[in-house]
């Protein structure tokens, strides 16, 4: 079995702005965090007076510990539509399978959201670096309102709201999922809900 590494990528905003308009491929916590904090304290997406704030563990999982639980904790994952783009060979592919795991609590009138975009590797390449994604403006937002309406439910319990249409993820199409390229299926958490995925 391969021992898969990540690939940082250094991105400044000047290159977040200069990538070919039709792809985001740099992975930028900047535009979710901003997107975040606009949701949040702009548009009133969690509107119960508490501060919420936004972190990135690239190596949290989806197990949480006694410890974690009894500290109120919550796993949340979202499938969603990103592009990639390798260090190596510079070779840019979209994917439908991005999986986004996010951990959320609301303790003593705070609530903390950390997030773990799941990488692939490069097909071409072979060279076992996961690398991490882009996203456009709209999924980010379509992710964190997901994410915003399971913590409504379960921190506020407010009753669950009908999901209207489907994610960003299904409606596009894509090449077959490649397992053995996917860090999510690695640690057995990829959004597999095609038939001809097996």
């Amino acid at each position: 079995m391969s021992t898969f590494h990540f690939v940082s990528q250094k991105v400044s905003k000047y290159q977040t702005l200069c990538i070919r308009p039709s792809r985001y491929t740099a992975w930028a916590p900047s535009l979710w965090a901003h997107t975040f904090e606009k949701l949040v304290y702009g548009d009133n997406a969690l509107d119960y007076g508490d501060p919420w704030s936004l972190t990135f563990s690239y190596k949290q999982t989806d197990k949480l510990s006694k410890k974690e639980n009894k500290r109120g904790w919550k796993v949340f994952f979202h499938c969603a539509y990103g592009n990639f783009q390798c260090a190596s060979c510079r070779r840019i592919w979209p994917s439908v399978r991005v999986v986004l795991l996010f951990r959320y609590r609301l303790r003593g009138g705070k609530g903390a959201v950390t997030m773990r975009p799941f990488g692939q590797a490069c097909r071409r390449c072979q060279d076992d670096h996961f690398h991490l994604p882009g996203f456009y403006k709209e999924e980010v937002k379509e992710a964190l309102l997901r994410l915003f309406s399971e913590i409504r439910k379960n921190c506020y319990g407010e009753e669950g709201e009908s999901e209207e249409g489907d994610s960003g993820a299904t409606r596009r199409r894509s090449k077959p999922h490649e397992k053995t390229l996917c860090e999510a299926c690695c640690f057995g958490l990829c959004c597999q809900d095609d038939q001809n995925d097996k």
